[in-house]
C-alpha cells in the first residue's frame, strides 16, 4: 500500500517556566544544612534521640533538594547523539527518587516512634521546642520558595512538600516540648509524630503515583486524551486521528506523536497549514514536542505498520 505519510515534524513549544527556581534550591539546601548542624549539636548536648533522628531525616531532605537542583542543571545540557532528548528526564527520576526518600523517611520517624511511645525517655521540653520552632522557621520559609511553581513541575512539587513535612514535624516536636514542659506527659512526643507521619504520607502518596506514571511514559494527568483527540479534530483539514502517544520529556516539557488522516484533496500549501495550526492547538493543552505523520483518506497505514 502507498503511503504519503510527512515523517518526523518535530516542533517545539514552550515549556513551562519556572520562576526563581535555582535560587529558592541554593537557599533550601542552605538553610536546611545549617539547621541539620544545629540539631546534631543540640542533639548531643541533651543526649535527644528525637532530635539526632530528625537531623538525620533533614540532611536526606538536603540530599533530596541536591538532587533536584542536579537535575534542573542538567536540563540546560544539549541533545546529542547518544541522548538525542539531552538529560531532561532526570527531573522525572529525581522526583521518583525524592518520593521514595519521603516515604523511607516517614516509615523512619513512625518505627522512631513507636519504640518511643512504648518506652518514653525523660526530655528536657525547653530546649526540643527552642531547636524545633527554628525548624519551623527555616523550613516554613525555604517552602514558600517553591510554593509559586508548586503545581506547574512534580520536581518543585516534592521539594514543597519534603520542605513543608519537615515544618509539620518541627510543628509536633515544639508542641510536644511544650506539653512535656508542663505535664512531663512523655509520650505525647511520639504521638504527634505518628499523627505528622500520617499527613504527609497522603501528600507523598499522590507525588509517587504521579512521578511513576512519568517515569514509565504515561499519559501526564493534566492532559486528558480524549479532550486532545476532540481539538485535533477541530482543525479544519482533519478528518481523523489514530496511533496517539503521549509522554513526559522532563517535568515541564510534554510530547506527543500521531498519525493524522487529512481530507482528500488537500494540497502541499494546505498541509503545511494544517500543521501549523495543530502546533499552535497542541501548544495549549501543554504538548510542547509534536511529531506528526500526515496520512491521507483511503490510503491508511495498516496498524501493523505504524504503532
Amino acid at each position: 500500500m502507498a503511503h504519503d505519510h510527512s515523517h518526523h515534524h518535530h516542533e517545539h513549544g514552550h515549556p513551562v517556566v519556572l520562576e526563581n527556581v535555582n535560587g529558592a534550591f541554593i537557599a533550601g539546601i542552605s538553610l536546611n544544612f545549617l539547621f541539620v548542624i544545629i540539631e546534631v549539636i543540640a542533639g548531643l548536648y541533651i543526649n535527644s534521640l528525637s532530635l539526632l533522628s530528625d537531623a538525620g531525616h533533614n540532611l536526606a531532605d538536603v540530599g533530596s533538594l541536591a538532587l533536584s537542583l542536579f537535575a534542573f542543571r542538567l536540563l540546560k545540557v544539549k541533545s546529542n547523539e547518544k541522548y538525542t532528548y539531552g538529560y531532561r528526564k532526570t527531573t522525572i527520576l529525581a522526583a521518583l527518587f525524592n518520593a521514595v526518600i519521603l516515604l523511607v523517611s516517614i516509615g523512619a520517624i513512625v518505627y522512631e516512634a513507636v519504640h518511643r511511645f512504648f518506652q518514653p525517655q525523660p526530655l528536657p521540653g525547653k530546649t526540643i521546642a527552642i531547636v524545633a520552632g527554628i525548624g519551623i522557621v527555616i523550613n516554613f520559609f525555604t517552602a514558600i520558595l517553591f510554593h509559586k511553581n508548586r503545581e506547574k513541575d512534580i520536581n518543585v512539587k516534592s521539594a514543597y512538600l519534603h520542605l513543608m513535612a519537615d515544618a509539620l514535624v518541627s510543628a509536633a516536636m515544639v508542641a510536644g516540648g511544650i506539653i512535656i514542659l508542663f505535664t512531663g506527659w512523655y509520650w505525647v512526643d511520639p504521638l504527634l509524630g505518628i499523627i505528622v507521619s500520617v499527613v504527609i504520607l497522603i501528600g507523598t502518596w499522590r507525588l509517587l503515583k504521579d512521578s511513576l506514571r512519568l517515569s514509565l511514559d504515561g499519559v501526564p494527568k493534566e492532559i486528558d486524551i480524549e479532550t486532545v483527540k476532540k481539538n485535533i479534530l477541530k482543525v479544519k483539514g482533519i478528518k481523523s486521528v489514530h496511533h496517539i502517544h503521549i509522554w513526559a520529556i522532563s517535568t515541564t516539557e510534554n510530547a506527543m506523536t500521531g498519525h493524522f488522516i487529512l481530507e482528500d484533496g488537500i494540497s502541499l500549501e494546505s498541509e503545511v497549514q494544517i500543521k501549523h495550526e495543530l502546533r499552535h492547538a497542541m501548544q495549549h493543552l501543554q504538548i510542547n514536542h509534536l511529531t506528526i505523520e500526515t496520512e491521507r483518506e483511503n490510503i491508511n497505514c495498516e496498524a501493523k505498520d505504524c504503532n
